[in-house]
């Protein structure tokens, strides 16, 4: 059986052990938020605060800048965010400058030749190839340290500067299913509506020329009586 004089060193121990526990939990730096002397270091942050889609030659690109807090001044990477296959990845970047929207290409003369979304077959321009997800719009991931995504829309062709073939328009949007099924005009559904009625009366009409002919027989027969 305990006494009086355990149960009071009992717990005098257990408050020393928690007043010690408290202590160091108070004195402890937190890891991410100060160094160690102290100061507060806030999370790296990045900020795309140019996403210009642009034309020059006829060659689309995207020109960017960015803005780093916190975070050392490594090189960029850019990823193109394919949403049904392989992404496009360009390294080693500096902060700020321009890239060639994925799927273009450069002639011999410095000016386009190619143009995402488009093939040359058989002597002519034709619609679709393996680059057509990155228009009209696509994702792009800017990464250093900390990283951000934005949405950027393909340049749009002009007669000064073109982001399509000589003498095409921008690829036609894919087309939603129609259905074939065409609902019934208010004129048809009049028609239905009126027939019907007309039914309808002549059967009344009709079952009443019975019931008047079965009452002229009887009547016939019980004078006859």
């Amino acid at each position: 059986m305990s006494t009086p004089r355990t149960r009071r060193t009992t717990a005098r121990a257990f408050a020393a052990t928690a007043a010690v526990g408290t202590a160091a939990l108070l004195t402890a730096p937190a890891a991410s938020a100060t160094t160690g002397d102290g100061s507060y270091v806030p999370e790296p942050t990045m900020d795309v605060s140019v996403r210009n889609p642009v034309c020059d030659g006829d060659v689309p690109y995207l020109e960017y800048a960015v803005e780093l807090t916190g975070a050392e001044a490594g090189p960029l990477t850019i990823t193109w965010l394919n949403p049904d296959g392989d992404d496009v990845v360009q390294t080693d970047l500096p902060l700020s400058g321009r890239v060639m929207w994925p799927g273009a290409v450069v002639g011999p003369d410095g000016r386009g030749e190619d143009w995402p979304g488009w093939r040359f077959e058989d002597g002519e321009w034709v619609e679709g190839d393996e680059y057509d997800w990155v228009r009209p719009s696509v994702d792009v991931l800017f990464e250093v340290n900390p990283e951000a995504m934005v949405t950027v829309d393909y340049p749009a062709s002009s007669p000064e500067c073109a982001t399509n073939p000589p003498g095409e328009d921008e690829p036609a949007p894919p087309v939603s299913q129609v259905s074939d099924e065409q609902p019934a005009a208010a004129g048809d559904e009049s028609l239905a509506s009126t027939g019907a009625t007309v039914g309808l009366y002549a059967a009344i009409a009709a079952g009443l020329a019975a019931v008047g002919a079965a009452v002229v027989l009887l009547t016939r027969r019980a004078r006859r009586g």
